[in-house]
């Protein structure tokens, strides 16, 4: 038994001809005579007596077709409720997003966001890659962003943007006298990274070679939560790091950045949510504040190299 056998006979029972009834459902008047007799045989019941003309139900098909009637009733009324979720995003939404993005993208994005949506309210929590995901699976957040991809059963990934990965040195170290930069040419023991669980200590890592020990380069072994402790330290002349593009202030760290050489190292950022969730239009309200609000030379075409975090 499936939906459309349901339609089937409530045509048949308004029309009182098959072939009527069957253009009316757009199909073919063979197709619903088989669908029917499919059904009927399938039930056990006769839900039409073909003696009669016009055709008309039988007393146990009166009832059946009564029952699917509002079956189908229902049916319109849950599409109409879905509808108008995909379509609402009145009310209060979690949004998850990770450390290394926060800081960066949400004073970006978030003032034309409240403005262009009064009655959305985010409640914006940071959180790391792996937490988020099971966040999002057990329906702590709504909605997430985070680099991806997360190859994940049972979330999507809604692609926003491709982040560079820059170089960030001492402007007086040797290689800042290049105009770009060998990722080949870098020494995994003089990076200094983020901490364990951020997911772009890992893509820093598979940048600048995996084979990183706890060696004694500088005299001391230093990992921090913080990008912006790590460019501290680098502009202090203490080794040299990556950083992504968006934390870069044009004003006071031009100095110590150069870009890499084509391809260019970048990180996928992505809008994630579960599968189950309905809110499309907010989906679509929020990717449109975050790409109304990226620099210019994000949406230009370069040649680029996606560097996944797991």
């Amino acid at each position: 038994m499936n939906i459309q056998q349901l339609e089937y006979i409530v045509a048949l029972d308004d029309h009182r001809h098959f072939v009527e009834a069957a253009e009316s459902c757009h199909i073919t008047q063979p197709t619903l005579t088989m669908q029917v007799k499919k059904l009927e045989d399938e039930i056990g019941v006769q839900i039409f007596n073909r003696a009669k003309k016009p055709i008309e139900p039988t007393p146990a098909g009166e009832e059946i077709i009564i029952r699917a009637r509002q079956i189908l009733r229902e049916i319109a009324e849950l599409r109409n409720f879905v509808s108008n979720e995909q379509k609402s995003i009145e009310g209060e939404f979690r949004l998850g997003i990770i450390p290394t993005l926060a800081p960066y993208l949400i004073p970006r994005f978030l003032p034309q966001f409240v403005k262009d949506n009064p009655k959305t309210h985010l409640h914006i929590e940071e959180i790391e890659s792996e937490q988020l995901l099971k966040a999002l699976h057990n329906d702590r957040i709504d909605l997430g962003l985070m680099v991806t991809p997360a190859e994940e059963r049972q979330i999507r990934e809604i692609p926003l943007f491709y982040e560079p990965f820059l170089f960030y040195a001492p402007y007086d170290h040797p290689y800042m006298h290049n105009e770009l930069i060998d990722d080949k040419s870098l020494d995994p023991a003089k990076v200094l990274v983020l901490t364990e669980g951020h997911c772009f200590r890992n893509q820093t890592l598979d940048i600048c070679g995996k084979n990183r020990q706890n060696n004694n380069a500088f005299g001391f072994f230093y990992e921090s939560g913080s990008i912006e402790a790590l460019k501290s330290m680098v502009k202090k002349g203490i080794g040299y790091t990556l950083v992504p593009e968006l934390s870069v202030d044009p004003l006071t760290d031009k100095p110590f950045v150069r870009r890499f050489a084509e391809p260019e190292p970048v990180r996928e950022v992505s809008i994630v949510v579960h599968q189950n969730f309905t809110r499309e239009l907010l989906v679509e309200k929020l990717k449109e504040a975050i790409l109304d609000n990226l620099p210019d030379n994000f949406k230009k075409t370069k040649s680029f190299k996606k560097i996944k975090w797991r």
